[in-house]
């Protein structure tokens, strides 16, 4: 049986879509907040790329160049999972894994949290905090700046980043061209995983994200986020940033702590020093 999602080919919201599925709403402040469940990139499905499985867990491929086993690497597909499951999910039975992440020492270009060591999970806490950022901010020009500061040379182009269609859907969705004053977006690292590492300088980083929005209705989602985190820069003062080439396959998009996002390979996120 086919399923029915609200994304395009490639994997951003399709406004068309959204903003008939939320034609019916009629409550302003449901609608904001509808948008913000409806306007996740969740992934049903995508090529092979020559894999028999989806990868939970770091992927090992072959490759003559860096670019070469980095390609290969972004290009293996994740978890398929069904669009309810960034909704709403059974608690996982068993134990899940954990990964303890480094936290932030300082903050960076637009207020983006930095000071990540280069190690890979380094770069998953960079790419946490560089979500985290646009997705508060919820504004195209902020998201702009986020990318101009936080994207190397031969990365998605801002119009083709996923994070500026989420950010795009997600104001189609409200009417707006901006977070208003009285709505509220969080978005908490709620689990990651590495999906593959290439050297010590490039990491394939991915993130769950718990985003909750709030109005006077309020609504929370589960949003999974691959990108390719390259060091650039010598060991002191060097930084993560989202390196060059497509943009990997998409992340499942499960409701954290259930038993879907365990089946996925997202580990509990744990803030290094806390307890």
């Amino acid at each position: 049986m086919a399923t029915t999602t609200i994304e395009d080919a490639s994997g951003v919201w399709d406004r068309r879509r959204l903003l008939l599925t939320l034609a019916g709403v009629l409550s302003a402040a449901v609608l904001l907040v509808m948008g913000l469940v409806y306007a996740v990139v969740w992934g049903i499905g995508s090529a092979t790329a020559g894999h028999d499985r989806p990868a939970t867990g770091p992927v090992r491929v072959g490759g003559d160049t860096a670019v070469q086993r980095r390609d290969a690497i972004a290009a293996v597909p994740m978890a398929a999972v069904a669009a309810s499951a960034a909704m709403s999910g059974t608690p996982a039975a068993g134990a899940s894994a954990s990964i303890t992440v480094p936290a932030a020492t300082t903050v960076g270009l637009v207020e983006v949290p930095t000071g990540f060591p280069r190690t890979p999970l380094g770069a998953v806490g960079q790419l946490a905090a560089i979500d985290t950022t646009v997705l508060t901010g919820m504004s195209i020009p902020h998201t702009r700046a986020v990318h101009e500061a936080w994207a190397l040379p031969g990365a998605p182009p801002v119009a083709q980043w996923v994070m500026t269609g989420n950010v795009q859907a997600y104001l189609a969705a409200s009417g707006s061209q901006s977070l208003d004053a009285a709505s509220v977006v969080t978005a908490t690292p709620a689990a990651g995983q590495v999906k593959g590492t290439d050297g010590g300088d490039w990491t394939l980083a991915c993130v769950l994200l718990d985003v909750r929005a709030t109005i006077t209705a309020s609504a929370r989602i589960g949003y999974g986020h691959c990108e390719r985190m390259q060091w650039s820069g010598g060991e002191q003062g060097g930084r993560w940033m989202i390196g060059p080439g497509a943009q990997p396959a998409r992340a499942p998009s499960t409701w954290p702590g259930s038993q879907a996002a365990m089946d996925a390979g997202w580990a509990t996120w744990v803030e290094a020093g806390q307890p």
